[in-house]
């Protein structure tokens, strides 16, 4: 990533960050012909304690090097938690590496003999939110979880994923804001190039979620999903990395009627000995870093 690169994402995420904050929430009383939804750029410097100048440099890509302290002050006046804050300091950190190509995600054996011995949904996702291997019950929970689809893609665009989700637009507030978390400032990966021009360009809820610059880290939680088989299920998910890749799973409570539907789920799988079979059969791509 070159320097105007790094200092345009800079800039780009300290606009959006402004216009999200309300005077009121810093303490600066509310004006009645105010024109701007959030913050003016002399009051963030104010706040930060730098000057008007400087911060209008930042905003604009002319400062790609700003120290740590400046940005953990706008971090301060944006009221960023941990997860942002430590997003905004890797923005303003300038690393010069090679242009990527398209990332070649492969699977090693012993990931598809995980996911078939699981007896819960799970399957292997990338860091772009593709779905690279998934067992029986994955596949029997909703037909979307499935290689070669992408998670992100089919929750924003596939009528059917926003039905399936109790709270579509939690869900897809979350998945965006987690997506910009994963990929970090590899935004030159051809496949997040290709993911976000799509989604852009077919999607106006990932245009307003994307122009928010939300970041946050998706791993752990619980979510509940209509299911046209077996009706609601409440699953807890879990999102395990192995390398740069994400085991997800999805389990129900003990004793809870979701682990009763869930039980009728597998027999709609075939029975899990035959699902394990055919999870663990599938077509691997070649392995890379199998141990």
């Amino acid at each position: 990533m070159d320097d105007d690169a790094s200092a345009g994402r800079l800039g780009d995420y300290l606009r959006a960050r402004r216009d999200l904050v309300a005077p009121q929430q810093v303490g600066i009383p509310a004006q009645p012909n105010r024109r701007v939804p959030g913050l003016r750029r002399e009051e963030v410097a104010m706040l930060a304690g730098i000057s008007g100048d400087y911060y209008l440099r930042l905003e604009r890509g002319r400062d790609d090097n700003p120290s740590p302290q400046v940005l953990e002050s706008l971090a301060r006046v944006f009221q960023l938690d941990g997860v942002e804050t430590e997003y905004l300091l890797g923005l303003g950190t300038h690393r010069p590496r090679p242009r990527r190509t398209r990332r070649v995600d492969r699977v090693p054996a012993r990931l598809h003999h995980l996911l078939a011995a699981l007896d819960v949904p799970a399957f292997l996702e990338s860091r772009s939110f593709d779905v690279l291997a998934s067992n029986p019950l994955a596949e029997v929970l909703s037909p979307r979880l499935v290689p070669g689809r992408n998670r992100l893609r089919d929750l924003l665009l596939d009528p059917e994923e926003r039905e399936f989700h109790e709270d579509w637009e939690a869900a897809a507030a979350d998945s965006v804001a987690a997506f910009r978390s994963t990929i970090g400032d590899d935004v030159d990966d051809a496949r997040v190039v290709e993911l976000v021009g799509e989604l852009s360009i077919s999607s106006a809820r990932f245009r307003s979620l994307w122009a928010r610059q939300d970041v946050r880290r998706l791993v752990g939680g619980t979510a509940t999903v209509h299911h046209p088989a077996v009706g609601d299920l409440t699953l807890n998910r879990e999102k395990l990395p192995v390398g740069e890749l994400l085991v997800v799973l999805y389990y129900p409570d003990e004793g809870s009627d979701a682990a009763e539907r869930l039980r009728l789920l597998a027999s709609l799988a075939g029975g899990l000995p035959e699902g394990r079979a055919r999870a663990a059969e599938s077509p691997a791509a070649p392995e890379h870093g199998d141990s």
